[in-house]
Formats: structure tokens, C-alpha cells, sequence
């Protein structure tokens, strides 16, 4: 079973972390992925990178993975699945 994190906050030395995560609860249980603090900013730049968005433009990057997700989430999910765990 996959255990989420809250990915919403600014962390403390001020990087910007991953607030679209939160959206993404499903999409990670379907892959079975699990996102923690260790791994949540690499499973952010395979995301940036997957849907062709350059790293750290959340909002861009969100905007592309919802097109995706409504277009094909089956396959969404497969393909991210497979992008993160080759990495």
C-alpha cells in the first residue's frame, strides 16, 4: 500500500516542493508508487520531464498532466509508472 505525504508546503530552507502532488493521490495508488520525502523531488523532475515541462513550472507541468490524465489515465498511469521505476 502506497503512503502519501503532504507536498504542499514550502519547506523549510525555502525550495518550493511539489503542491500538484496532492492531486496526484490516486494517480500514485493506480501505479503503485510511493511518495516520500526522499524520493517526492526525483518523482517531481520524472513528472516535469514526462509531460515534456521544464523543471520546477509546477503550474505548466499540472496543466499538461490533467490533459493527459482526461485524455488516456490508464495509460498515464502505466507510462509514469514505468518512467519512475526504470529511473
Amino acid at each position: 500500500m502506497a503512503k502519501y505525504t503532504n507536498t504542499s508546503k514550502v519547506s523549510m530552507n525555502g525550495i518550493f516542493m511539489t503542491c500538484y502532488f496532492r492531486h496526484l493521490k490516486e494517480v500514485f495508488f493506480k501505479a503503485n508508487l510511493e511518495v516520500t520525502p526522499e524520493n517526492k523531488r526525483e518523482i517531481d523532475r520524472i513528472i516535469h520531464s514526462f509531460v515534456g515541462v521544464e523543471y520546477k513550472n509546477c503550474p505548466a507541468a499540472w496543466r499538461e498532466v490533467k490533459i493527459r490524465l482526461a485524455k488516456d489515465e490508464a495509460g498515464f498511469v502505466s507510462a509514469l509508472k514505468q518512467a519512475i521505476t526504470s529511473q
